[in-house]
């Protein structure tokens, strides 16, 4: 029997590529450290770029993640829509391609090693532009898919990023440069494992651009009546098919997204010291403050005021990416 010899060929460029990808993620930690040196979500000068630290395990919470790139460098979070359940770390990337409500915690982090993430938001026209520019194959309308997903976190993706957070040190150099670093981290996406998820969102028409269209009306009329059958003529499409892609992609029907939506805004009002809790149900369209009340109770687990006055003692009322 002839033996087959061993090929040890590709073992030094593999331990290579791994090597700096784990000194990427090192540096990249440092950095979104430095931005971010306390607690809490921090903007930077980059326009939809920002840092994200926590310094210990988290209470569920809830927010509204916007289409955009979640890389974690160090620690790790667990992510609901509805019933499904996303779990990401410093191997892995959470990508939203819808403004979807969620509930999340932080699950791994520590003083020592805190949760650091890097979100980038992503503009639907600039993916259009970037998929018509370098001819990338569009996304045939496949059966609708959720709005969020996990993937791999590359050498190819989280060299782009680094690049893009290191020019935060050289100001100047920002404007030209910074775009470049946000395209191929963008076209990076499109070309993984995920890539058709995010080309879908960028079609001009189909179910995918009808749902986002949908999302689009609820949000900006949350307080107004949900009438599927209004909306879906508005969107051409029958009443039995926006309920179907809508809750594919969402997780949830348009009816409890609504809902999410107008509970978020209630305590946002509430917390700022603007309404009390009546008046704040009112103003987002419940009719019956019993209703809220229970619904609201159901969502963020205490009644309005209690909930409340836990969030003004000084814990966070959102989740970001």
């Amino acid at each position: 029997m002839m033996s087959v010899p061993v090929q040890f060929a590709d073992s030094a460029p593999v331990a290579e590529d791994a090597g700096r990808l784990a000194a990427a993620r090192r540096e990249l930690a440092q950095r979104i450290a430095r931005h971010a040196p306390v607690d809490g979500q921090h903007p930077c000068a980059y326009p939809g770029l920002s840092f994200v630290r926590f310094s210990g395990p988290s209470d569920s919470s809830c927010g509204i993640y916007r289409p955009s790139l979640a890389v974690a460098a160090q620690g790790a979070k667990r992510v609901e829509l509805g019933e499904d359940v996303y779990e990401y770390d410093q191997r892995h990337f959470l990508l939203s391609s819808f403004d979807l409500p969620v509930q999340a915690r932080i699950t791994c982090a520590s003083p020592a090693e805190p949760y650091l993430c890097v979100a980038l938001d992503i503009d639907p026209q600039r993916l259009g532009e970037l998929i018509g520019e370098h001819a990338l194959p569009p996304a045939p309308e496949p059966p609708s898919m959720r709005g969020l997903a996990v993937g791999t976190t590359s050498l190819d993706l989280i060299e782009p990023m680094l690049r893009l957070v290191r020019l935060l040190d050289t100001p100047q150099h920002l404007p030209v440069l910074g775009p470049m670093a946000e395209r191929e981290i963008l076209y990076r996406v499109l070309t993984g494992e995920l890539g058709r998820r995010l080309r879908q969102t960028a079609l001009p028409a189909g179910a995918s651009s009808q749902i986002a269209r949908a999302i689009a009306w609820i949000k900006e009329n949350y307080a107004a009546p949900l009438r599927i059958d209004d909306l879906a003529q508005a969107l051409n499409m029958s009443p039995s098919s926006l309920h179907h892609h809508f809750k594919a992609v969402t997780a949830m029907s348009p009816l409890q997204y609504q809902k999410q939506l107008r509970l978020r805004e209630a305590r946002m009002l509430m917390l700022s010291g603007l309404l009390d809790a009546g008046t704040a149900a009112r103003r987002v369209g419940y009719e019956s403050p019993s209703q809220f009340s229970r619904e609201y109770s159901r969502l963020y687990g205490s009644p309005p005021l209690r909930d409340v006055a836990r969030l003004r003692s000084g814990e966070s009322a959102e989740t970001a990416p």
